[in-house]
């Protein structure tokens, strides 16, 4: 029998750790790493070459569609089975942008997660289904092509003078389209409206 390695990536150690008996409860699964946070995803896959990468969405140091993507370039023959919950819906089309195989629910049965790991072993496409409704049925970006690479930006660190200079606005244009953005998004703050546009898969 053909045994699957699997690196697995969750941030809550008992959450980890009951993941990993449920996997190894299959015959043909095997837990070759558990690690806690995202930017050693690479690294430790490298150094174990595992078939299937599950890696839970939110994690610290770096989150894991960023991983999944550095993932894919720099070992793709290890594909990636992502873990969420179901307000990250919106997240789907970050994770197709990824390459991620395989987007799952994080409370699915654990018969769900098996066949979800053999089928992207096996090269197939796993998507949750209602994940897939929620993003279908999820709202439209209501931000314009320009309030979007002012949020970009933002999202990247740059304070208003540095947006400012890269788009060849104003500093006054630049702060009018942060209030904006966070008016539209309903959010309480920039982080808050940063956060939002994250959740709902318009920022990459």
């Amino acid at each position: 029998m053909l045994t699957l390695k699997i690196l697995l990536a969750e941030d809550v150690a008992m959450v980890r750790g009951a993941l990993t008996a449920l996997i190894e409860l299959e015959p043909d699964l095997k837990v070759v790493a558990a690690i806690e946070n995202g930017t050693d995803i690479v690294p430790t896959a490298l150094a174990c070459q595992p078939d299937i990468a599950v890696i839970d969405i939110d994690l610290p140091g770096q989150d894991g569609l960023s991983a999944a993507a550095q993932l894919y370039e720099k070992l793709p023959a290890c594909r990636t089975l992502i873990l969420t919950n179901l307000s990250r819906a919106g997240t789907l089309r970050r994770a197709l942008a990824a390459h991620v195989s395989g987007y799952i629910l994080k409370d699915a049965p654990p018969e769900r997660l098996a066949s979800a790991i053999r089928n992207v072993a096996a090269g197939r496409r796993v998507i949750d289904p209602q994940l897939a409704l929620s993003t279908w049925e999820g709202t439209q970006n209501p931000l314009s092509a320009r309030e979007h690479d002012v949020l970009r930006l933002a999202a990247d660190g740059s304070e208003p003078e540095e947006i400012a200079a890269a788009l060849h606005l104003s500093v006054g244009t630049v702060r009018n389209y942060l209030t904006a953005i966070v008016t539209k998004l309903h959010a309480r703050n920039r982080i808050d409206a940063i956060k939002t546009a994250y959740e709902a898969g318009w920022l990459p």
